[in-house]
């Protein structure tokens, strides 16, 4: 860590501010329980995502859409109860705000006051723009996310990468301007063409998280099941996997399997 999330002592939405001034790269993963977070925070983590991909790796759901906010309030409260440092953003699912920002503002109250989250993401530019001022009007800091939102997949029909052509990618620059100026405190920008997210970042001064965005923006966001290699079959190309877990928690089972048939475990000493 450098000096700016080194010396906080929580880690704030001004903190990330901070830190892209001063050149420091965010480091930011999902999370959705107790043990999960509060290992993560314990090792430095500067933001945990509460993210509706949930719906995929907790619930085997194969989109964000069927997630309720119920589901997102009782994650977020289980990840609260294990953070001591770390900021903790919440993603609003899927049919919480999107053309009711009255809805909006409601779902992000119940997100705040009941599970004790610091802030709330929310997909969309220029089409939720009254949604996220009112949002923000009520003290809630939000997070933009732009680029490939899954909770549109069925309008883009496909998960490929976003605003290659030039149309797509112009508004995409608007749209990240727009967040900026309305007050978000920052944004994940996904799956999109490397020299299009530096633009972005470069122009905002809010913080610009990247998954699949290349190297240029202000941090990076990945779901911990993947880095941890607990999911197997998605690979993507933006993915770096760090742990295979699904083999060697596979390779444990097994081998507590083959412990009990034989009566190895528990021997003596693991007995009362």
């Amino acid at each position: 860590m450098s000096a700016v999330s080194k010396s906080a002592k929580r880690i704030t939405t001004n903190t990330l501010i901070k830190m892209k001034a001063d050149g420091e790269k965010i480091s930011m993963l999902t999370a959705y329980d107790y043990s999960m977070a509060k290992i993560f925070d314990h090792a430095g983590i500067d933001v945990i995502l509460v993210g509706d991909s949930a719906s995929n790796v907790m619930a085997g759901h194969e989109t964000t859409l069927p997630i309720t906010l119920d589901q997102m309030i009782y994650h977020a409260q289980s990840v609260i109860r294990g953070i001591k440092k770390c900021l903790v953003v919440v993603d609003l699912p899927f049919g919480t705000y999107q053309g009711n920002s009255k809805k909006a503002l409601a779902s992000a109250i119940r997100i705040m006051k009941e599970s004790g989250a610091h802030a709330v993401k929310i997909e969309g530019g220029k089409q939720v723009e009254d949604s996220i001022k009112r949002v923000l009007s009520a003290g809630i800091p939000v997070m933009g996310h732009l680029g490939l939102t899954p909770q549109s997949i069925y309008k883009f029909g496909t998960y490929t990468v976003r605003a290659k052509e030039e149309e797509e990618a112009k508004q995409l620059l608007s749209d990240i301007k727009l967040l900026d100026k309305i007050g978000c405190f920052g944004a994940v920008l996904e799956k999109i063409p490397a020299t299009l997210a530096k633009k972005a970042a470069s122009s905002v001064a809010m913080p610009i998280i990247g998954i699949g965005a290349g190297p240029d923006v202000d941090g990076q966001v990945l779901v911990s099941h993947d880095l941890l290699g607990i999911t197997h079959e998605f690979n993507p190309r933006f993915l770096r996997r760090y742990m295979n877990l699904f083999d060697d928690i596979a390779d444990a089972v097994t081998h507590y399997i083959k412990d009990v048939k034989s009566t190895d475990f528990p021997n003596k000493k693991e007995s009362y």
